[in-house]
C-alpha cells in the first residue's frame, strides 16, 4: 500500500522532469539549418521545435482526459450520495461548455498574415480555435480575480 501512495509522486515529478527536458531541448538545442525570411532578416529556426509542441499536445491531451474523468467520476460519486452536488457539477460543466461555446463564435476563421507562412492552416478553424482558447483564458482569468476579491471581501465582512 506504501508503494501505491507514492504513484502520483512518482507521476508528477517524471512529467515535470521530461518538461524541463524538452524546454531545455527547445531553447539550448540550437538551430536548424532552416531559416526563415522575415521583413530582410534571416531568421534560423529551432532544431526541436516539433519535439516541443509534440510534448505540449501530450500534456494537453493528458490534461483533458484526467479533467473528464475526475468529472464524471466525481458526479456518479455525488449521483450516489449526495444528488444537490451532482447537479451542482453538472451545472458547472455545463457553464463551462457553453462559456466555449460563445468563445467560439466570438473567434474569427478570417486568414491571418504570418511572415514566413505559407501554409493553409492560419485561415478557418484553427485560427477560430486559437481565438477561442485566447477568449476563454481571458474570461477565466477575469472569474479568477472576481473570485479573489469576491473572497477578500466575503472574509473580511464576516470578521
Amino acid at each position: 500500500m506504501k508503494n501505491y501512495k507514492l504513484l502520483p509522486k512518482i507521476a508528477l515529478w517524471s512529467l515535470f522532469g521530461l518538461g524541463v527536458f524538452f524546454a531545455l531541448l527547445f531553447f539550448l538545442g540550437g538551430d536548424s539549418a532552416q531559416v526563415h525570411e522575415v521583413a530582410g532578416k534571416s531568421l534560423p529556426i529551432p532544431t526541436f521545435s516539433d519535439a516541443f509542441l509534440m510534448w505540449v499536445y501530450i500534456l494537453f491531451g493528458i490534461g483533458l482526459v484526467v479533467t473528464l474523468y475526475s468529472a464524471c467520476v466525481s458526479f456518479i460519486f455525488n449521483w450516489k450520495y449526495d444528488r444537490r452536488k451532482a447537479y451542482m457539477l453538472l451545472g458547472v460543466l455545463c457553464g463551462l461548455v457553453l462559456m466555449f461555446v460563445i468563445c467560439w463564435f466570438l473567434g474569427s476563421g478570417e486568414k491571418v498574415e504570418i511572415a514566413g507562412y505559407d501554409g493553409e492552416d492560419n485561415e478557418g478553424f484553427w485560427p477560430q480555435l486559437a481565438d477561442m482558447v485566447i477568449y476563454a483564458c481571458y474570461f477565466l482569468v477575469a472569474a479568477t480575480l472576481g473570485t479573489v476579491i469576491w473572497g477578500i471581501v466575503y472574509t473580511s465582512r464576516k470578521k
